[in-house]
């Protein structure tokens, strides 16, 4: 079938019509208004979970009496003895007045009080921090001094109502009791110095009879560094309850530490045998301990004295020589 030349034109022009027609219905379906928007649109965040917040870190314990006197903040390295040794107190006295389930366990920037709670701050201050102070108050004190008729912590003993205290008449007529042999010993040819701390009388003697090899300096030695044998007598300086006896405290070997009243303690170092344990009441002269060198490059007694806390110098207080 053959078209005309006009016909072929007509139907020429009708193709490219439809094909301009398809072309255009083409774009506006791939490109909508609608679609470009939505594509442009963020994601939607409304329905996710919102993270919850990070908890702030708990306060360790007693931190709001940071910086208040008779408080001290934990530091790196410190440990319960230690800290309680540089604030003249008894390890468990503050573990007690702390409420330390473990005493082994304290954390950097914890903050812990060092001296003893006031009657009002509840029953626990009242109650004596040595077993049975009735013990101490009734036990005769050899050698020269004051008979005291009080704990070692300075405090009054008391009793239950209508009991009769046996240190009573004691303390209101005081009669010098005969030294013990031991001490008579150790403080026949040394004699004795009397120190005063306002509330107590304490009469010291040296720990041990060798030469003071190195004197005290408070930046390097805290105390007297005194020789001897292996196995020399070391004797308690004043009456006194043993805090400590032990060898958990570095650079001090095996330690007995005595605390005397609330002023005073005296550290005993480098020994080779212990011969009390913690608890213990001590009277001046009595052995504690045989001179050793653990912890140390030779025999030595490394011997200090500490007025609450803080070292002094043991010559300015122990008897001449």
């Amino acid at each position: 079938m053959h078209l005309r030349p006009e016909g072929r034109a007509c139907r020429l022009m009708a193709v490219i019509a439809i094909t301009a027609l398809a072309g255009c219905t083409t774009t506006t379906r791939q490109a909508p208004v609608e679609d470009r928007s939505k594509a442009a649109r963020p994601p939607a965040v409304a329905s996710a979970p919102v993270p919850a917040a990070v908890p702030a870190t708990a306060p360790l314990p007693g931190a709001e009496n940071a910086g208040k006197p008779g408080y001290y903040t934990v530091k790196p390295g410190d440990t319960l003895l230690r800290i309680a040794l540089d604030h003249g107190q008894n390890w468990r006295d503050v573990a007690r007045w702390n409420n330390l389930d473990n005493p082994n366990l304290v954390e950097v920037g914890q903050v812990l009080r060092i001296v003893p709670p006031t009657p009002a701050a509840g029953p626990a201050a009242a109650s004596p921090p040595v077993a049975d102070p009735a013990a101490v108050t009734t036990r005769a004190v050899p050698g020269p001094g004051r008979v005291e008729s009080r704990p070692l912590d300075g405090k009054a003993a008391s009793a239950p109502a209508g009991t009769a205290v046996a240190a009573a008449p004691v303390a209101a007529q005081p009669v010098p009791l005969p030294a013990s042999p031991p001490v008579a010993a150790a403080t026949a040819s040394e004699g004795a110095a009397t120190a005063r701390d306002g509330t107590d009388e304490l009469v010291w003697i040296w720990p041990a009879s060798g030469a003071v090899v190195a004197g005290f300096d408070e930046g390097r030695n805290k105390g007297l560094t005194i020789s001897g044998k292996a196995g020399d007598p070391v004797l308690a300086a004043g009456d006194g309850r043993v805090v400590y006896a032990g060898s958990s405290l570095r650079g001090y070997g095996n330690l007995v530490i005595v605390k005397h009243n609330e002023t005073f303690l005296t550290a005993y170092a480098h020994n080779q045998v212990l011969l009390v344990k913690d608890d213990q009441v001590v009277r001046r002269g009595q052995k504690i301990a045989e001179m050793g060198s653990t912890d140390a490059e030779r025999v030595q007694l490394h011997f200090e004295i500490r007025r609450q806390g803080k070292p002094v110098d043991p010559a300015k207080l122990l008897p001449p020589r």
